[in-house]
């Protein structure tokens, strides 16, 4: 039994960057398909789509790669953890490396970008953190 596939999410794209696969394939929900948009949108993997399994549906994510198979994503971490949950304004959502990353906040107009969220002036529980 999984109890925080995000977190499951996230392991898998970091492991398959690191690893120089092109392509990672989970098992899909609304809210990893949300994530995935958001790392599209700025950047981070190239495409998503969600394909019929034998049960329910799969999130196939394929990953992007710069000169030299060196993968755009350097890291991820998961903020909010299911025993942990990590809520901020929109004033205090911390920058993720100096700008340079992004932060995936969860606000009430669904899952936006730190920046994204801030210009909307949104708070709401900070998912995870890629750079």
């Amino acid at each position: 039994m999984m109890t925080d596939p995000i977190a499951d999410m996230l392991t898998r794209i970091r492991n398959a960057a690191r690893a120089g696969k092109p392509q990672v394939v989970m098992p899909s929900s609304k809210l990893k398909e949300q994530v995935a948009r958001v790392l599209v949108s700025e950047g981070f993997i190239e495409a998503y789509k969600t394909v019929p399994a034998r049960v329910g549906k799969e999130l196939h994510i394929e990953l992007k790669f710069v000169q030299g198979r060196e993968p755009v994503i350097k890291g991820v971490q998961r903020v909010s953890t299911p025993g942990r949950r990590v809520y901020r304004g929109a004033d205090e959502l911390p920058r993720s490396h100096g700008g340079l990353g992004v932060m995936v906040v969860s606000t009430s107009q669904g899952l936006l970008p730190d920046r994204e969220a801030r210009r909307r002036r949104l708070g709401g529980e900070i998912i995870c953190e890629v750079w």
